[in-house]
């Protein structure tokens, strides 16, 4: 009886698929190379966007400071901070696209080796 449920078991195991489908099918080649440079595109278009969004605000502030040479220096320090990390968020962009270039490591689609 025993074997039976066993037997049973283990037919029941091999019926069943976890492979991810339809829309989810992508999700089967899921790799850690492939998690880290998604990681590292959203960093760099998040603080883009943030830094975008600190310009525009400190644009605001500017305008709607009526004159206040206190106001319009605060708006003028958070314009320079926004612009200064727009640049280093460009900057650190080129860097790799430049290391793609020049030693084909293209970080953005990053394949890490395997241990065999």
């Amino acid at each position: 009886m025993l074997n039976f449920l066993y037997s049973t078991a283990v037919l029941a195991a091999d019926d069943i698929n976890l492979s991810p489908t339809g829309e989810f099918s992508a999700l089967g080649d899921l790799t850690i190379g492939g998690i880290v440079s998604a990681f590292i595109r959203l960093i760099l278009v998040v603080a883009a966007l943030v830094f975008f969004f600190i310009l525009v605000i400190g644009g605001i502030r500017w305008i709607a400071s009526g004159g206040d040479k206190a106001q319009t220096e605060t708006a003028r320090n958070q314009i320079t901070a926004a612009l200064v990390g727009l640049v280093i968020v460009f900057a650190a962009w080129a860097i790799v696209q430049l290391i793609n270039t020049f030693f084909g490591i293209d970080i953005f689609s990053l394949t890490l080796p395997t241990a065999q």
